[in-house]
């Protein structure tokens, strides 16, 4: 297996941009098969943001390595089945998890890169704000890997360009499945009745507190307040605190990462003499077993857009990933992130298989015009997860059969607003990590 751990050079190199390439290219049935063992077929530019520093630093490794591993799947495919590699690099930088440094960023690949498509983001305020301002205008195509506002569906910036995807579900969904939590409804000995939260003031903690406030007042809940908090993270989250917690609720649903929630929770118990929390995908660090303590934090639940870790493509991803990046476990978004990246490359080789020899022809349009043909229905459907798989997946697409990618985190069938559904995972920590201990599929989800 091809797909070894980054150097240490390659684990810190910047994406310096991003741009749509010039031209384009009509891709149809009717176009001849290239002699792809004659010469080598055409490769681009991937480009990622991550967060790498600032508040959900813990995170952006694990989501840059398993764009990679999808990656190093497709490529190894591809020198079997086209006689070469159809991506010539990922080029990932650091969002800081604020919005106007993921922006910065991205516009120098536009400027510089010329990748017609970009992995953006983990944080919806980072998605939100790099469509808008980058990849939307500038034509490039966009999945988000750990995106989760409401906002996304109906982002009115594409509303016509059709560029915004994302492989994680939408927070419509988890709010509801925090409500049933909080209600009793998943576990009778686990119920409250006047909750508040406290969330960061972006896309993602906004979208995802109003979800469960309208799911858990549908259901005769309190929610006595929400309060929100500046993405930057604050020297002292007293104030906000004091607004959350002076009408006295059962519990503190925390809505943030993990910097902002780190102090938050101290504060919480140090200053408050509170210690009934519950947590959401954002959230869901180690560190915050490290920082807070065990003792806090053991039996403490948490909801996450998650996936089905019963099925063959997510254990045969879990073993290859943890083997290849020599982890030992992995935070949520983790396969959402491989599932964009594997999409991503299936795009460009459904291009290839059609025909495509220039690189600099492939434009993030290009790619989204083949971004459902692979994903969705109908066609063999195909797990991810395995490089063997990969190269069933590619010799497909050569001889011009329709494939259905069925994703390591769930379904990856994009709707008409590029939204897919999976299902809902509840967590809790333990002394050391986090452990699932229910799966809600997504059907068995109401509406609200």
């Amino acid at each position: 297996m091809s797909d070894q751990p980054h150097t240490s050079q390659s684990r810190r190199q910047f994406l310096l941009s991003l741009g749509a390439a010039g031209g384009t290219v009509a891709l149809t049935g009717t176009l001849p098969m290239r002699a792809f063992a004659a010469d080598k077929p055409p490769a681009i530019t991937i480009g990622q943001v991550a967060p790498m520093t600032g508040s959900a630093a813990e995170f952006g490794p694990y989501y840059r390595d398993a764009v990679q591993l999808a990656i190093n799947h497709v490529n190894d495919a591809a020198n079997e089945v086209f006689g070469g590699p159809i991506v010539s690099k990922l080029v990932t930088v650091d969002s800081a998890t604020l919005p106007t440094t993921g922006v910065q960023a991205a516009r120098q690949m536009v400027d510089t890169q010329h990748t017609p498509i970009v992995i953006c983001g983990w944080s919806s305020g980072v998605t939100v704000a790099v469509a808008t301002s980058v990849t939307i205008p500038s034509g490039v195509l966009q999945i988000g890997n750990g995106t989760t506002s409401p906002l996304v569906s109906v982002l009115p910036a594409d509303a016509k360009a059709d560029l915004l995807f994302r492989t994680s579900a939408s927070d419509a969904m988890q709010g509801v499945v925090a409500a049933q939590l909080v209600n009793g409804e998943i576990d009778p000995n686990y119920k409250f009745k006047k909750v508040s939260t406290i969330y960061i003031n972006n896309p993602y903690g906004q979208g995802l507190s109003n979800a469960f406030a309208a799911a858990f007042e549908h259901r005769g809940g309190k929610v006595l307040a929400q309060v929100p908090h500046p993405e930057e993270v604050q020297p002292t989250y007293k104030s906000m605190l004091s607004q959350a917690l002076k009408d006295k609720p059962d519990l503190l649903l925390i809505l943030s990462y993990p910097a902002h929630t780190i102090a938050i929770c101290k504060e919480s118990r140090d200053t408050f003499n509170f210690t009934k929390w519950q947590f959401a995908d954002g959230n869901a660090g180690i560190d915050l077993i490290k920082e807070v303590g065990a003792k806090d934090m053991e039996g403490q639940y948490g909801t996450a857009p998650g996936e089905d870790t019963s099925t063959q493509s997510y254990k045969d991803f879990s073993k290859n990933f943890l083997a290849g990046f020599k982890y030992d476990h992995f935070p949520p978004f983790t396969t959402c992130s491989y599932d964009a990246g594997l999409l991503a490359c299936l795009s460009m080789a459904a291009v290839v298989a059609k025909g495509a020899t220039d690189a600099s022809k492939i434009t993030g349009t290009v790619l989204r015009d083949q971004l459902r043909e692979v994903a969705n229905g109908p066609g063999d459907m195909i797990d991810g997860g395995d490089p063997g798989r990969t190269v069933d997946m590619l010799k497909a697409l050569k001889a011009g059969k329709k494939i259905n990618y069925n994703g390591v985190a769930g379904p990856c069938d994009f709707d008409k607003n590029g939204d897919v559904i999976t299902p809902v995972n509840i967590w809790k920590y333990t002394a050391t990590d986090i452990e699932t201990v229910k799966m809600v599929a997504a059907k068995d989800i109401p509406a609200a």
